[in-house]
């Protein structure tokens, strides 16, 4: 009767173990599909920052200091090797260069008539 017990309980144990391990396994998985979704939206607002820039150097020929940081954070956030924290600085970053961008368009009439800059803009401001 003392060996069905222990048995018994082996097996639960082993249950609970397998039941547990699959949750965490699920997890993780969870864990990687939303960094991935991330990814896909970071990888599409960086698509998009080339073609703001240019739209924006057309008019705005004195804020090259601006559309360098942009570019520059652009770059070391998809350099190779970069950690999940470096990028997510670099992106903090990239949102208030952005920002002092998309604050051009009331120094510069003819940039914020622009259909292009904005659509980009609007593009843009929708994956942050």
């Amino acid at each position: 009767m003392g060996f069905l017990i222990a048995i018994g309980l082996v097996i639960i144990l082993v249950l609970f173990w397998v039941s547990s391990y699959n949750s965490l396994v699920k997890y993780r998985n969870w864990v990687e599909e939303s960094w991935a979704q991330i990814d896909v939206q970071l990888k599409r607002r960086f698509d998009l920052i080339p073609n703001l820039v240019e739209t924006v150097k057309g008019y705005a020929k004195h804020e090259q200091e601006t559309l360098a940081k942009v570019v520059e954070l652009r770059n070391q956030i998809t350099a190779p090797g970069s950690s999940r924290q470096e990028q997510i600085e670099a992106n903090n970053e990239l949102s208030g260069a952005l920002r002092q961008l998309f604050a051009l368009r009331e120094a510069y009439p003819d940039l914020k008539a622009s259909k292009n800059f904005n659509m980009l803009q609007e593009e843009l401001s929708g994956t942050l």
